[in-house]
């Protein structure tokens, strides 16, 4: 596919509007353009008097080389690229120890999946509770002042950012397209397509638990293991290397491998210490 960059159309174009400037844009028929996708929409708001939607489209015709050839000089037509996840590794079919997370908050449910996606089967760990349980427990907090130490915005399925308002800012610099990962995922688990194409996405707060909830449901269909109230006390080291973990119940799991999701705050308390 071709995309094509910096196209500009008022703010109350028509459906028509679209096609015809990619027609223009590359010169070519009605019956040379086979299809075409939003990858993103923006707003110039540069000139009061003129502001217009801008926007990133992604093109299909009927003789893509040569239109990339004819317009080589033109850094607004370029090859599509590919925007394709690649999983870094396969789990193999005897697993010696399962891969454990610790978090469930948006990097540990990212990381899950992705584990379970490829095969491991992780067990991930939160000290607080699945998402409507301490969705009661913070709302408790907020209108009643009653704290629950392991239960509240801090703590529990989807972390903080599940009592947010639901906006996403990405990396615009992502060359390796991480970000169009989390938003198909985002898509799958119920978020409106609009987030894959629109400048600063939104999903809505109230869809956000439900789609916790699904890619929970996610993971656990490819194997993985959610642990709500498992909060962990200790680390097991020998010889420098991780061996396993121990909970606040004295319960222990053993892995060599152990991701800390556990929030970027918490995380610089820990290493600091």
């Amino acid at each position: 596919m071709i995309r094509l960059t910096n196209l500009k159309l008022a703010l109350d174009h028509n459906e028509d509007a679209l096609k015809n400037i990619i027609m223009s844009t590359l010169k070519i028929r009605g019956e040379q353009l086979l299809d075409f996708s939003v990858f993103r929409r923006g707003i110039d708001a540069r000139k009061k008097s003129n502001i217009l939607l801008l926007y990133t489209i992604d093109v299909k015709t009927t003789d893509e080389e040569a239109l990339l050839s004819k317009f080589s000089d033109n850094q607004s037509i370029r090859l599509t690229p590919d925007m394709a996840y690649k999983f870094v590794s396969k789990a193999p079919q005897e697993l010696a120890s399962r891969p454990v997370v610790i978090g469930f908050g948006p990097c540990g449910l990212f990381v899950g999946l992705v584990l379970a996606q490829m095969g491991f089967k992780p067990i991930i760990l939160d000290r607080g509770k699945e998402v409507r349980e301490r969705t009661k427990d913070t709302f408790s907090f907020w209108r009643k002042r009653t704290l629950n130490t392991e239960s509240n915005v801090q703590f529990g399925e989807g972390g903080a950012g599940t009592f947010s308002d639901g906006k996403l800012y990405s990396q615009v610099k992502d060359k390796k397209h991480y970000g169009r990962k989390v938003l198909d995922e985002f898509v799958k688990a119920g978020a409106p397509e609009e987030i894959l194409y629109v400048s600063k996405p939104h999903i809505g707060t109230f869809k956000l638990v439900t789609m916790v909830e699904k890619m929970r449901a996610m993971i656990i269909e490819l194997g993985g293991e959610i642990r709500f109230s498992a909060r962990v006390d200790d680390l097991d080291i020998v010889d420098g290397k991780i061996k396993g973990l121990t909970l606040s119940n004295g319960d222990k799991i053993i892995s060599d491998h152990i991701a800390l999701a556990i929030g970027q705050d918490r995380a610089s308390t820990i290493i600091n210490r």
